[in-house]
């Protein structure tokens, strides 16, 4: 826990440079959001729902989105150390980048959810059932959460102490502010559309370091 401490406290005492000052940047932006993103998503699904089976949809959500949060913030960092992981962290944000890309396109209408602003024209398909609803914003989340995790290390990965608070942030975001951020993304495109800029550029930053790092890049295979 001291060493975590001390991390957090060699980085934030030199937030001023531009490297810190950066990756701070980029990693609060990707957990806006993203947290903003995953409370779109979860509202849509839930949106055909009666009214008490789509509050226990959306609370599911939001439960299981920490949870999963902090599963993958406990592992991410042992998992960076994996030769290819990296690389292949990058590609993933590169589909991640393309799919958001594509949620911010004119979409059919969805009902949405009254619990959830911004959830009406993200163009996902309510589920039919309560426990189809569960399922897919169950699926969703991990695939989310691991994505939030992924685009913070890769962001932060040359200063531990912003990642620590980085992965801490995408929890807190998650559990408190989610539909307070989809709300204003909703309202406000070019934050998504920004975001989705500094999502592309940690992608392609991790593809580059994932393919030439001296530890852990693929060239070490060959």
């Amino acid at each position: 826990m001291m060493e975590l401490w001390n991390h957090i406290v060699a980085d934030f005492s030199n937030i001023g440079s531009p490297a810190a000052l950066a990756a701070f940047g980029q990693v609060l932006m990707i957990d806006i959001l993203l947290a903003g993103d995953n409370a779109i998503v979860v509202g849509a699904l839930a949106a055909g729902l009666p009214a008490d089976q789509r509050r226990k949809v959306i609370l599911i959500g939001i439960i299981a989105a920490l949870v999963l949060r902090i599963a993958f913030a406990l592992v991410v960092t042992q998992l960076m150390q994996v030769v290819g992981l990296i690389f292949a962290g990058g590609l993933l944000l590169l589909w991640v980048s393309w799919k958001m890309y594509r949620e911010l396109q004119p979409a059919g209408s969805s009902p949405g959810s009254p619990e959830i602003e911004g959830d009406e024209s993200s163009g996902v398909r309510p589920a039919k059932s309560f426990a189809a609803a569960a399922w897919a914003v169950a699926v969703a989340d991990v695939s989310m959460s691991l994505d939030n995790v992924l685009a913070v290390a890769g962001a932060a990965r040359d200063h531990p102490g912003i990642l620590i608070v980085g992965l801490i942030l995408s929890v807190a975001l998650m559990g408190i502010a989610a539909n307070f951020i989809a709300k204003y993304i909703e309202r406000y495109r070019w934050i998504a559309y920004f975001g989705l800029v500094v999502i592309l550029y940690v992608a392609g930053k991790m593809i580059y370091d994932g393919f030439v790092d001296p530890s852990v890049g693929i060239t070490t295979l060959f």
